[in-house]
This record gives structure tokens, sequence and C-alpha cells, in this order.
């Protein structure tokens, strides 16, 4: 039941990071705080579609 997402960066818009999420248990939309290679910071990353 786990699927893969991408975590999209908040401040620029870009696609840095992929991971897995179980749809069971996380029904929302994934946030996490990563580091942004672009922004060079740590942003929020949301799962995009």
């Amino acid at each position: 039941m786990r699927i893969n997402v991408q975590l999209q960066c908040t401040k620029c818009k870009r696609k840095n990071y992929a991971t897995e999420k179980n749809k069971k248990n996380t029904t929302g939309r994934l946030e996490l705080k990563k580091f942004c290679p672009f922004d060079r910071e740590h942003t929020v990353h949301r799962e995009t579609k």
C-alpha cells in the first residue's frame, strides 16, 4: 500500500526529493522541511501529483 511521491519546494517550486508514503496512514498531503539546494536553505516541501 506504499506509493512513491515527489516533494516540491514551496519557495522555488522545483521538485527536489522523492519518497514513499503509506496511503492508509497518511491520507493528506505530505509536508516535510528539507534542504533546497537551489535556495541554499531549509524550506517546506509538499507532496505533488
